[in-house]
């Protein structure tokens, strides 16, 4: 079976945490002991407390607010799933970024009674920007309306009116009550005007496309193996996870970004030779020539290379107290490569609840802005938008050791 990993956003009380809750409750993916301690928690309005399954975190109880990004695990019969529970909070941005940056799909809450709201903006925004190809809007609160097509034929217009000027290439709506289970995991008699599939129905079927089917091959190289034992006397492999593509024995390959050039010689993995390697598999690959490769070069198919820069243009969300300014020097760690890198202006922040762009001397937390970067040495890399997995890059404050910005490749 594939994984399918999504996230889900929304204003506080929308019903994040409870939706989760449901999808793991009602497939039946929770322990019985885990059962018996929310049942002790205590009841909502008559009902098990569900968004206790994800809320873990202590604050999160007392506050009924979700902080951290809580992951949960479930599985149905014809798929496996990774959940992410993303805050709503304006000032948990980067939470949300770090959550939306491993998924395939965003599930975006909408409270029946108030409509799209500003949350809904930021939350899209963030979406688009991070360019996860399918978006699904539920309609949560159902129940609290009377059912009512129309409120969430409404919702559905407003939500599209502003989406226009977002690259969601695909959107899906979803009318649900969380509480109540209404379209989560079956149909919902309270709706007969609703046609379509439960949320879980949905989740379970549509298809998912992954880097493995990009054309453009890419390797970090993450390790260079050498045993010198007596067995392996002249192995010498070059390990790593592929981030897209296939390499196949007998491609001619460069390495970047010295640009030498040699051929797959094999390809060895756990469980023995292969033919051919897909992402995101690791393997190690052992080329026909000696040549100098260490880790953070990239291995790519001759023909296929990526662009090679010390100039980068990208969007970064800050994550540090500290606020960034132009001329500050950080590292830059994109794939398996370090580089040490200066951030050569700041072009302008967006205000994300409205998408304008503003100019801006310098970018506080939680905000999202495009800058230029300055590298210590040349950077393999594809844009973001085409290949998530060699786009993607995190600034890291050498002085602290913390990660200070996520930022997606142009």
């Amino acid at each position: 079976m594939d994984i399918l990993r999504f996230i889900t956003a929304g204003s506080v009380d929308d019903g994040k945490s409870t939706l989760i809750g449901r999808l793991l409750y009602d497939s039946k993916s929770i322990f019985q002991d885990q059962m018996e301690a929310i049942e002790r928690a205590g009841q909502v309005n008559g009902q098990i407390n569900l968004a206790l399954l994800t809320d873990g975190l202590k604050a999160e109880r007392e506050q009924g607010i979700t902080i951290d990004v809580a992951y949960k695990y479930f599985s149905t019969p014809k798929r496996k799933f990774i959940i992410a529970d993303a805050p709503g909070h304006v000032q948990y941005t980067r939470n949300m970024v770090t959550g939306a940056s491993n998924s395939d799909l965003a599930i975006i809450l909408i409270d029946a009674r108030k409509g799209v709201i500003e949350q809904t903006y930021r939350h899209s925004y963030i979406v688009s920007l991070l360019r996860l190809p399918y978006v699904v809007v539920c309609v949560n609160k159902m129940d609290l309306v009377d059912f009512s097509e129309e409120v969430f034929l409404n919702i559905k217009q407003q939500y599209l009116e502003f989406a226009k000027d977002l690259d969601l290439k695909s959107i899906h709506f979803l009318p649900i009550s969380a509480l109540n289970g209404d379209n989560v995991v079956d149909t919902s008699p309270s709706m007969p005007w609703w046609k379509g599939k439960s949320l879980l129905h949905f989740l379970e079927e549509i298809e998912i496309h992954t880097e493995e089917e990009s054309p453009a091959p890419r390797f970090p190289v993450q390790n260079v193996i050498r045993p010198q034992t007596t067995e392996y006397h002249d192995y010498r492999g070059y390990a790593g996870q592929i981030r897209s593509g296939h390499f196949t024995v007998g491609d001619s390959i460069t390495v970047l970004p010295s640009g030498l050039t040699s051929k797959i010689k094999a390809i060895d993995s756990f469980d023995g030779p292969l033919t051919t390697a897909y992402a995101p598999m690791s393997i190690t690959i052992r080329l026909e020539d000696e040549i100098d490769v260490s880790r953070g070069d990239m291995l790519v198919v001759t023909g296929k290379e990526p662009k090679i820069s010390q100039d980068l243009e990208a969007y970064i969300c800050w994550m540090d107290q500290k606020v960034l300014t132009p001329g500050s020097k950080y590292l830059l760690r994109q794939t398996t490569n370090a580089v040490k890198a200066s951030i050569r202006s700041l072009e302008f922040r967006v205000e994300t609840s409205t998408h304008e762009k503003k100019e801006q001397t310098s970018l506080g937390l939680n905000e999202i802005g495009k800058v230029t970067i300055r590298t210590a040495k040349p950077v393999a890399y594809d844009p973001y938008s085409k290949i998530r997995g060699t786009g993607s890059f995190i600034l890291v404050d050498e002085g602290t050791n913390q990660t200070v910005a996520a930022g997606m490749l142009l």
